[in-house]
């Protein structure tokens, strides 16, 4: 060793270690930067490198049942601004003033202040990143909103709820099925140049937002119209606190319409009183009055506890009841059931009751659901009222029997009215047609279900009848459609306020359903307080059902008018079986010219009219005007009418028989 090393060997032995150590102590950092540590400074790269977006989702919207959107989705943006962090506030200021119309000076003015959040603009119906993008956005915040938009306004606004203003339903539809209507957000990276500007590189991490699910109601936006509208007028012709009404199709248990007036417009539901947003059809109970009836005959008809012919002693309309009176409309002597019920005899119900005896009624009125929820998929849905017997008093047999004593809703006495149209099955209410997903899946669907049977087909036809004669022979004279068969009943009841039955408050209400035989249609109203002589069900809720009605005959040719066959009146649902020939209608020609028109068929008046005009008419309106006429029919092929017989202009008897080719 040379004396130089020597020399210094200990200075280069420190020297050694000292590189050795840091050698050692660099790789140990890095490794704890790069492995120990190493995922938590990426986030700090990332995080100063790349910003992260949030992709929002679109809340799925509401439709009626033929894809009528009954909801919107309108986008709106909030831009805000951290001034602190802005860098190019001039340039920033530029491209707002362009596109919102607001001066540079009143921008430059907030992003110029203190505090490190500022609003620069909110509810910006154009997306700003269309110009804003191309610069810096460092300490801008751009955020998509969505504000909820009901287009038909106040039309099935209590059905169809609201949302807060976090999209976030809180009322209806808009609550009960909020987990499917809000969609999951997304999110996307993007990445910061040199030159400070965002932009998006291939192969940066992002997830796609997934849109809320859209809801396929049973409703129909041309029913719940027509509705909402009869409602609201006849409420007002009556000056009724409030009403009420259900249309549905008995078969299948699907509401076409649901409705209460007064009513409110959803895109400003904070404006309105909130007694107007709750759905009263399934919330509010009453005492129906005569419309319960229908239920007591069916009790009385259950095991034959009552013959048809079996007439009862209505003590020329009143009756002492349990030292209480009991009093008809109109006096009455003997009557049978059937006759009971068409002309609405309190006296002829209470004896019928009495000899049924309590259990019956109340087993009864409980299979047709009444105490019991109907399960429609709406929140706030109430039993009703129906006391177990042994708390009854002694008059409660003959109370409910009248429709007293027991409260239900409007929902539940139009599904139990469905069971007696269908058959006797109690169905559950349909109002969910189908959720489709943002794939257009089904993810859920409301399929017809059957609650239970109620009593057999024929008990239910013998009801049918007897509401069929009350609309054409008894009190309910005012919901007859002519050539419909329309059948139902009315209601009267006199509200119970402060302990007592009032003597100037009534609900006034009536159920039908068309045609009896086959009803394609059953619809329910209630007038809640309407003025006499309007508190009778015949005179208000009445009423209303047939403007209702006709309305809908006359908007939806998918209404069929009923089947008949007679000698003097043929029409046919299904007129695709009936076959007419140009041979055929020849021979018709032919024999009209030979017999003359009040020999060939058999008038019921000795008054001759017009034919009317009926070429180029669809087959209800035609029906409309014939029955208008007071003529009697034949009607042969589909579609609309291209040929009539007698003439139009021709004079024929009132009663008389024409023919009709529709293709």
């Amino acid at each position: 060793m040379t004396k130089t090393y020597q020399k210094y060997r200990t200075r280069i032995a420190i020297l050694i270690g000292f590189i050795l150590f840091s050698w050692v102590s660099i790789c140990l950092r890095l490794f704890q930067v790069q492995v120990l540590n190493g995922h938590t400074y990426q986030k700090v790269v990332i995080k100063q490198s790349q910003k992260y977006n949030e992709i929002a989702s679109n809340r799925g919207n509401i439709f009626d049942r033929n894809e009528r959107p009954l909801t919107r989705n309108i986008i709106h943006y909030t831009i805000s601004a951290n001034p602190k962090k802005v860098l190019n506030k001039s340039e920033i200021s530029k491209a707002l003033n362009k596109h919102t119309g607001r001066s540079e000076e009143e921008y430059l003015s907030i992003l110029n202040s203190e505090g490190n959040f500022k609003y620069l603009e909110r509810n910006l119906k154009n997306n700003p990143l269309d110009y804003i993008n191309k610069i810096s956005t460092e300490g801008l915040s751009i955020h998509r909103d969505y504000r909820r938009f009901y287009p038909h306004k106040k039309i099935a606004a209590q059905i169809l709820g609201y949302t807060d203003s976090d999209e976030i339903g809180i009322s209806g539809l808009e609550k009960n099925f909020d987990k499917y209507l809000t969609g999951q957000s997304g999110w996307i990276y993007k990445t910061k140049g040199w030159s400070g500007k965002i932009q998006r590189k291939n192969g940066m991490p992002y997830k796609k937002s997934i849109d809320g699910c859209n809801i396929q109601l049973t409703i129909d936006l041309d029913y719940q119209s027509i509705l909402e509208d009869e409602l609201s007028r006849r409420q007002i012709e009556t000056n009724s606190i409030s009403a009420t009404g259900l249309i549905v199709n008995p078969q299948t248990g699907e509401i076409l319409a649901i409705a209460s007036t007064p009513g409110f417009d959803n895109n400003n539901f904070s404006n309105a009183d909130p007694n107007y947003h709750r759905i009263r059809s399934i919330t509010d109970q009453f005492e129906p009055g005569s419309t319960f009836k229908s239920f007591s005959a069916a009790s009385a008809l259950e095991d034959n506890k009552i013959r048809l012919n079996e007439e009862f002693n209505c003590e020329n309309g009143e009756y002492l009841y349990y030292n209480t009176p009991v009093r008809d409309h109109k006096k009455r002597g003997m009557l049978t059931l059937p006759q009971i019920i068409q002309n609405s005899s309190n006296v002829g119900i209470v004896k019928i009751a009495e000899k049924i005896g309590a259990s019956s009624l109340y087993n009864t009125s409980r299979n047709f659901g009444f105490g019991s929820k109907t399960g429609i998929s709406l929140e706030g849905e109430t039993s009703g009222k129906l006391n177990t017997i042994k708390d009854w008093s002694a008059v409660s047999l003959g109370q409910i029997a009248m429709g007293h004593e027991i409260g239900v809703t409007a929902l539940q006495i139009t599904m139990a009215y469905c069971a007696i149209a269908n058959g006797g099955y109690l169905i559950k209410p349909r109002l969910i047609k189908q959720i489709l997903n943002s794939k257009n899946e089904v993810v859920y669907k409301e399929k017809p279900s059957v609650i239970r049977r109620i009593q057999n087909k024929n008990n239910m036809e013998e009801i049918r009848k007897m509401l069929r004669k009350v609309v054409s022979d008894g009190t309910g004279q005012n919901a007859e459609i002519n050539g419909w068969d329309v059948a139902g009943k009315t209601g009267t009841a006199q509200k119970f306020k402060n302990g007592s039955y009032s003597n100037d408050q009534f609900i006034s209400n009536f159920v039908g359903f068309f045609p009896y035989k086959n009803p394609q249609l059953l619809a329910f109203v209630m007038l809640d307080e309407p003025e006499s002589p309007y508190h009778w069900g015949a005179e208000g809720a009445a009423v209303a059902f047939n403007r209702i009605i006709k309305r809908i005959i006359l908007m939806d040719d998918n209404i069929k008018p009923p089947i008949r066959i007679d000698e003097d009146f043929i029409v046919t649902q299904n007129i695709s079986k009936i076959i007419k020939t140009d041979d055929n209608i020849k021979k018709e020609q032919n024999i009209s010219k030979k017999i003359p028109i009040h020999l060939s068929t058999k008038g019921t008046s000795s008054y001759k009219i017009k034919m009317p005009e009926l070429k180029g008419y669809s087959m209800k309106k035609a029906i409309t005007e014939l029955n208008e006429s007071k003529l009697k029919f034949k009607i042969s092929g589909s579609g609309a009418v291209i040929w009539q017989i007698p003439k139009p202009g021709e004079l024929v008897f009132q009663g008389s028989t024409c023919s009709i080719g529709l293709q």
